[in-house]
């Protein structure tokens, strides 16, 4: 028998704002999976990363805007989503567009104060950046307790 059961809604928009990591997956162009762990935001709904201009995700979303991102917490009990949608990309091509989604971004995992401090370092400007929001087209969750 299963054992598990979905999330509630209150459960998931907890999860997405305490989880710190996601598995971000695109499609490459032979047609397998590209799958990477990214820092996320959740925002109105969305889940938002950076990634450098020329990475994978960036070059894959550009091709196919079909993405899964997978967001799970295994301790002490395995729980998690599973969001389909479709990706945007855009470019942050200069310090304006990026020192503000840098800074939310490293709000996440770090006071107000140090994510001011240490956004370029994390998200440095001698990269060209891009963001990407993945619109949520349908979500699956999971919980199985200990």
């Amino acid at each position: 028998m299963w054992g598990g059961r979905h999330l509630t809604e209150e459960e998931k928009e907890s999860l997405l704002k305490e989880a710190k990591t996601a598995r971000f997956c695109s499609l490459n162009d032979d047609g397998t999976i590209h799958a990477a762990p990214v820092w996320f935001k959740y925002e109105q709904g969305k889940i938002v990363i950076l990634t450098p201009d020329c990475s994978t995700k960036a070059g894959n979303v550009k091709h196919n805007k079909n993405v899964t991102v997978l967001i799970d917490m295994g301790v002490p009990t395995s729980r998690g989503v599973l969001i389909y949608g479709e990706a945007m990309l855009e470019k942050l091509d200069d310090e304006i567009k990026l020192k503000p989604t840098a800074v939310s971004m490293c709000e996440k995992y770090m006071s107000k104060e140090e994510a001011e401090d240490k956004a370029f370092y994390y998200f440095p400007k001698a990269t060209n950046w891009a963001k990407i929001t993945v619109k949520p087209e349908r979500i699956a969750s999971f919980w199985y307790p200990e």
